[in-house]
């Protein structure tokens, strides 16, 4: 065996791999791994990614071949890789396009040809009962499924373990002319799409071959996700529904639209619970989608995806997609589909479904190349420990297991910090983020600031957002209803008060509220009590975040 002390990985054999954070060439091993595998745990000195079936056949959709992956493992390695580890590494990226979706010659309106690598394979697929079950036998040599089980049928597969490259094409949908402006509506500046932005629309559209249009791209938040969008838009050139989280993103979809291309009012529509338009471009949220009047009667809002001729759908925040419109998207693969996220990571596990039903990550830019070239804000990240006062520890000791974390979340010695920190930041742009609403109350009534609840009304919401943005206030509590694609341009300080358990995607998304780009630096606090399981999630939550490169510093707070 060959020892390379000088080396920053070690590689297990279960295909988990250990970096040292303190290494010389740990940015560059990490941004080697986060190609093609997972981080799963990162203690300050030792991070450990793990190789997965799904990250390695994204990364085999991205173009990254098994040779770079064993190559790059054993130059990395303090020791020889396990044999048994490139093996995986090797078949399971080779598995990767071996049953393909094709157009079929004769019947293209109703079915879709399955092609095999090979007669073995394909006999090894037919063998999977709840594959062979869609499988209609198509001729002698060959074998079909029908147009409407294109999705479950790679659903399926994927399950199976053979991921299917989906070659079967899409209907164009109706013809929509879609123009970029080369100025800005609201100030008259030069609007140019920055090259990255172009890259990724590219890379998703891929020449419109049968090979593009379906799959996500992946960039941090205030990174202008929207205009790749936009960019996808004007290359498909087709009647688009967009989906968003919420009514605020609806808006902001329908304000940037309006800004940066030569559509007009009266072609582009928002479909939520206020309003029901449906126009050629048209913005929707997944609760509306998703929205019934009992478990026991149909989603009385689906209908949207099919009573239009829709060439193109784009998934906004893609990692949030409901289930049912997961039901529905399964049913739509005809159509071109966008994701958009700054993180592929589900809370519900549900990664592989996105990499089915709307496509494989086609695009991915690390958070600290954007930072290093001015995309988006310099940001450090605190971690904030608080201890509990006497009382509230033997509370806590006391309390259900059930209890402990939203006690912790609360600590009310929380409240001191919070107002040192206000001080701190007195000049600057803050933003006090947090899960509980009683706890938000408080801290707005401390701190005389305005607060927006999922209770607060749209029209005030509108209002206090509108004041932020213009520095009328230059402090606002926020509940998780600002978790999501609401734009605040000149907020450069988030604290995070309390957090929903070990959500990386919550934690990505409100790191996100402060990274457009600005003078100031953005500063990134997260107020937890120490010793408790509010400081073990904080640790899961700050995955995401320490996978693209930020470290969070350690403030401890003395008990008084």
């Amino acid at each position: 065996m060959q020892v390379r002390p000088d080396n920053p990985l070690i590689v297990q054999g279960d295909g988990k791999v250990l970096v040292e954070t303190t290494h010389p060439r740990y940015e560059e091993a990490r941004d080697f791994l986060g190609r093609f595998a997972e981080l799963e745990a990162s203690p300050q000195l030792l991070h450990t990614y793990r190789i997965s079936a799904l990250s390695l056949w994204n990364a085999a959709c991205a173009g990254m071949h098994a040779d770079t992956i064993v190559n790059g493992l054993r130059s990395m390695s303090k020791f020889d890789v396990p044999g048994e580890v490139l093996e995986t590494v090797t078949s399971t990226i080779e598995r990767y396009g071996l049953v393909k979706l094709v157009p079929h010659p004769e019947e293209p309106d109703r079915l879709i040809r399955l092609e095999f690598s090979t007669g073995f394979v394909a006999k090894m697929v037919a063998k999977e009962a709840p594959l062979r079950e869609l499988m209609l036998e198509d001729g002698r040599r060959f074998w079909a499924i029908q147009q409407g089980h294109r999705g479950i049928f790679k659903q399926r597969a994927l399950q199976a373990g053979w991921p299917i490259e989906d070659l079967a094409g899409f209907r164009e949908g109706e013809g929509l002319k879609i123009v970029l402006r080369d100025r800005l509506v609201h100030n008259n500046k030069p609007f140019i799409v920055r090259e990255y932005q172009l890259e990724a629309a590219k890379r998703w559209w891929q020449d419109g071959g049968p090979a593009g249009g379906h799959g996500v791209v992946v960039l941090a938040c205030g990174a202008g996700k929207t205009i790749v969008g936009l960019s996808a838009m004007k290359l498909v050139q087709t009647k688009t529904l967009i989906l968003a989280t919420n009514h605020a993103a609806v808006k902001q979809w329908i304000r940037e639209i309006l800004d940066k291309t030569h559509l007009t009012a009266d072609q582009v529509g928002a479909y939520t619970g206020e309003t029901k338009e449906i126009k050629p471009v048209t913005v929707a949220t997944y609760q509306i989608l998703t929205w019934r009047r009992s478990r026991d009667v149909e989603f009385e809002h689906l209908h949207l995806f099919e009573d239009e001729d829709w060439g193109l759908l784009i998934y906004d925040e893609v990692h949030l997609l409901p289930a049912p419109v997961f039901g529905a998207t399964a049913g739509l693969q005809g159509r071109r589909r966008l994701g958009l996220t700054a993180t592929l990571v589900r809370e519900d596990g549900r990664e592989g479904d996105v990499f089915s039903l709307v496509g494989p990550k086609r695009y991915d830019l690390p958070w600290q190349v954007l930072e290093q070239g001015g995309f988006i804000a310099t940001t450090s990240c605190w971690e904030v420990r608080v201890p509990f006062d006497r009382r509230d520890a033997d509370r806590y000791e006391q309390a259900r297991e059930i209890e402990k974390f939203r006690l912790a979340s609360s600590n009310p010695a929380k409240l001191d910090v919070l107002a040192d920190l206000l001080n701190r930041h007195r000049e600057d742009n803050v933003l006090v983020i947090g899960t509980y609403v009683d706890q938000l109350h408080i801290i707005s009534k401390r701190f005389r600031a305005p607060l927006i609840t999922g209770k607060t009304p749209q029209a005030m919401r509108e209002k206090l957002f509108g004041d932020f943005r213009t520095g009328r206030i230059k402090l606002l509590v926020v509940s998780k209803v600002a978790n999501f694609s609401i734009d605040l341009p000149d907020a450069n300080v988030a604290i995070q008060v309390s957090g929903t358990f070990g959500s990386r995607q919550e934690e990505a998304q409100r790191l996100g509220r402060i990274l457009r780009p600005k003078e100031k630096p953005a500063v990134f606090y997260t107020v937890v009590t120490a010793d408790t399981k509010e400081q073990k999630f904080a640790m899961k939550r700050q995955l995401f975040l320490t996978e693209q490169g930020y470290r969070y510093r350690i403030e401890e707070r003395r008990a008084v």
